[in-house]
């Protein structure tokens, strides 16, 4: 096989992958992710132990032990184009000689579980619950720019794109879904289900108006009330539509959990924020102990 070229696989001086400065040896094949670095450290004080610490940019990894189960925990910051440099860096670590540069004959499946934030769009999901995405429609565009994608479900997003009237100045949504054990643990032990809205900002998109006008000031009463063969949207974050495509195509698990602090439809926010995330992490923690993969 032709070695990849060091335009297409940068790695660092000494030999750790470019954006993440990680090593093959640094990283678990179970990898919990947040959006923010200093919340690493809010699922890492759990550990038993921590074996390694780096950061590079907004890029922070620490791995360790967990009741006798490896893990790794790295923040991505926010958005799919960060998911789109972890994900792909993560794998290359996992199944990319960085010596040879060469891809490995043996693939090394990884599991990816996204521990988030996110604001509720259906009246009855109730504030500081635990939600699991069994599907994510991203407006973010990032899987098209990918082959090979005949997993995403087209009759979905055509539904929804006749819906909205959507802009054909925006990118097309696509709709993908999460590993299904995963999905399907989380949801036997009380966790909400639900289709999450892949946003590609944090305001305009996400139909919070400040000083600038929006190109459909109704978008949010859209996603509200748009049903698809009984699944409705329920909770709007900005990554988990690019974990859920990209882990499809490089082979391998995940699944995003969603701490609901807010809720779009009735606009109410958590009074406990912080104490709703770390029992997420715990919960998060304990699940992943007793999963056998």
């Amino acid at each position: 096989m032709k070695p990849l070229p060091p335009s297409e696989l940068i790695l660092n001086e000494y030999g750790s992958i470019y954006h993440l400065d990680l090593t093959p040896e640094q990283m678990a094949t179970t990898i919990i992710t947040v959006g923010d670095p200093d919340r690493v450290s809010d699922v890492t004080n759990y550990f038993d132990s921590i074996e390694c610490t780096v950061h590079k940019r907004e890029f922070k990894t620490q791995t360790g032990t967990y009741k006798g189960k490896r893990l790794t925990v790295i923040s991505t910051g926010i958005g799919t184009d960060n998911i789109d440099i972890v994900l792909n860096e993560l794998d290359a670590l996992a199944n990319i000689d960085l010596n040879s540069r060469t891809i490995r004959e043996n693939h090394t499946e990884l599991t990816f579980v996204r521990i988030g934030t996110s604001g509720a769009i259906q009246e009855g999901i109730p504030l500081d619950s635990f939600l699991v995405s069994e599907k994510a429609i991203g407006f973010d565009g990032l899987l098209h720019y990918y082959g090979n994608t005949d997993f995403l479900d087209q009759d979905f997003s055509e539904a929804f794109k006749e819906h909205t009237n959507w802009s054909i100045h925006k990118s097309s949504p696509y709709v993908v879904s999460g590993n299904d054990t995963l999905v399907s643990t989380f949801v036997s032990e009380g966790f909400l289900k639900g289709v999450t809205a892949t946003n590609v900002g944090f305001y305009g998109p996400q139909g919070r108006k400040l000083r600038l006008s929006l190109q459909d000031g109704e978008l949010n009463n859209k996603l509200h009330s748009f049903e698809y063969k009984g699944q409705n949207i329920t909770n709007l974050e900005m990554e988990t539509s690019g974990i859920y495509g990209l882990a499809k195509l490089l082979g391998h698990r995940a699944v995003s959990l969603n701490a609901i602090l807010a809720n779009r439809a009735t606009g109410d926010f958590s009074k406990n924020p912080k104490q709703t995330i770390d029992s997420l992490i715990v919960k998060t923690l304990d699940l992943l102990v007793d999963e056998k993969n």
